[in-house]
């Protein structure tokens, strides 16, 4: 843009100082507080006006102005002619293209056309009387914006006849203004990052860079410099080769271009809606779609063409290609492994390799699957339970240990047992009747069974018969017995003797 022109006050002082005072420009310069260009390119100017010192007390301000600053002839001749500013507007969203080379055509073809400067003043002043909010040239097939509208439509329940209020999401894209809607149920990010897959699908390929606000599903911490996006839309970028730049904060003019296209949905798709009655988002999105595609088709004033026909020739020519299958929708999750080597997913806990107990993973949750990534590296896949406060375990996760006690059930625990002898399977029986689940009582069980490596399984049975008859239930008590020999007493009894019974002791069927 030109620099702002000077008071006709200050001219005066220019003139009266260079041809009264006889000073020079520097001192004129620094005498008013001007540029030393700027005197000088003033002063050329009165030479080519032919204007004296002192100037005719009959000269006003708004004569001496159009002597120093004539008007461009407002019907130029056909050596002269004006610009078609529209087809000019449409090349500058072409890559590569600037106003100097299309400046430099125009003279290519008319020699004794307008100047450069004269060029970009007139297209800024075409473009403050066509489009007075839009400030940025955009490149064919960089861009989309895409907001929510503020204003809601409704959806009924055919049974209860409430209503429901549901969000109308908008994308524009920045060359052509070629314009896509759609109703959702919610600004939640399943719903925001659906609709962005179906635009994609509309638009028929991927531009460059998608401009979203910092609504929460898109952006969980706006920052003007560095945005933190959500882990899933960044995510659903990456799947479509696309950039995410959101606007900055409290800065509508980012996004000018959706907030235009807002505006329009609005009033060309809600406003036409209002009085309709819909009892299914399929069913609203197929009114809304035809809508879409009226306002796409409608030729815009100041471009003679419609925003289909600018999206054929300028975005679709330069979006990328989809790919070959659209986005999954994956929620993301940051979770520490617990000391039971799981991770809680939706009250359900699934395993990973022992070795990152402790270790913070991410735990990506898409459809029927759940995966856990630690450092960016895939450790654990698992079928989503669809049970509530369940383990999912994967053998090959738990330490050797873990996995040999994973293998017993009461029924083999007591088969073990009975192999050492009666009272020992009826000790072991007795432990696991004390617990809310047999399983708790297993490790007490193991540990009272390793006694026979060191002491032999007839002392453990006769340890067992004693322990019993002093309601004995732990692994330190059953030791103790056998290392101060109190045990011997009962090994004098008959060796035909039945096991000991007790009301406690269900007996090894009971866990077939």
């Amino acid at each position: 843009m030109p620099t702002e022109r000077l008071s006709m006050r200050l001219i005066r002082d220019v003139l009266r100082l260079k041809h009264a005072q006889r000073l020079s420009e520097r001192a004129i310069a620094a005498s008013l507080g001007l540029g030393k260009g700027t005197v000088g390119a003033y002063l050329g100017r009165a030479r080519k006006a032919g204007l004296t010192w002192p100037l005719p007390e009959t000269l006003t301000d708004d004569d001496l102005e159009l002597l120093l600053f004539p008007a461009a002839p407002s019907v130029p001749d056909h050596e002269r002619p004006v610009p078609d500013w529209s087809v000019v507007d449409r090349e500058l969203r072409r890559p590569g293209v600037t106003r100097a080379l299309l400046w430099e055509e125009y003279r290519a073809a008319h020699p004794l056309g307008f100047g450069y400067a004269w060029f970009c003043e007139h297209y800024e002043a075409w473009k403050g009387r066509v489009r007075p909010t839009m400030r940025q040239t955009h490149v064919a097939g960089e861009k989309v914006f895409v907001d929510f509208a503020g204003d809601t439509a409704e959806l009924i329940d055919a049974e209860t006849g409430e209503v429901q209020a549901v969000k109308l999401f908008v994308a524009a894209m920045g060359a052509s203004n070629y314009t896509y809607a759609e109703a959702v149920a919610s600004e939640g990010l399943e719903d925001w990052i659906g609709a962005h897959v179906r635009m994609f699908a509309f638009l028929g390929g991927v531009p460059k860079v998608v401009v979203p606000d910092n609504l929460k599903s898109a952006v969980f911490k706006a920052d003007r410099f560095d945005p933190g996006l959500n882990r899933t839309y960044a995510e659903m970028a990456g799947h479509y080769g696309t950039a995410v730049l959101p606007a900055r904060p409290y800065r509508p003019r980012d996004k000018a271009k959706v907030e235009v296209a807002v505006q329009v949905a609005q009033r060309w798709i809600l406003a036409r809606l209002r009085n309709r009655r819909f009892f299914s988002l399929a069913e609203l999105n197929a009114a809304i779609r035809q809508l879409v595609d009226e306002l796409n088709m409608r030729v815009m004033r100041g471009y003679g063409a419609s925003r289909a026909d600018l999206f054929a020739t300028l975005d679709r020519p330069n979006l990328q290609p989809l790919p070959p299958e659209p986005y999954m929708f994956a929620r993301w999750k940051r979770a520490r492994i617990a000391p039971d080597y799981h991770v809680e997913v939706d009250s359900c806990w699934y395993s990973v390799p022992f070795g990152l107990i402790r270790q913070e993973v991410d735990v990506r949750i898409c459809g029927g699957t759940v995966e856990i990534f630690h450092k960016g590296q895939r450790v654990a896949s698992h079928a989503r339970s669809s049970g509530r406060r369940s383990h999912v375990t994967v053998p090959e996760h738990m330490p050797s240990a873990h996995r040999r006690y994973a293998e017993w059930t009461p029924a083999r625990m007591l088969a073990q047992a009975a192999k050492l002898g009666p009272s020992v399977a009826a000790f072991c029986e007795v432990v696991m009747a004390d617990r809310p689940h047999p399983e708790q009582g297993f490790r007490t069980c193991l540990g009272v069974l390793a006694l026979a490596r060191s002491f032999g399984p007839a002392r453990l049975d006769a340890a067992c018969r004693r322990g019993l008859s002093i309601r004995a239930r732990s692994v330190a008590s059953i030791r103790s017995i056998l290392q101060s020999g109190l045990d011997r007493a009962f090994l004098e009894e008959e060796a035909g003797q039945l096991p000991l019974q007790h009301p406690n002791i269900r007996g090894q069927g009971y866990y077939h």
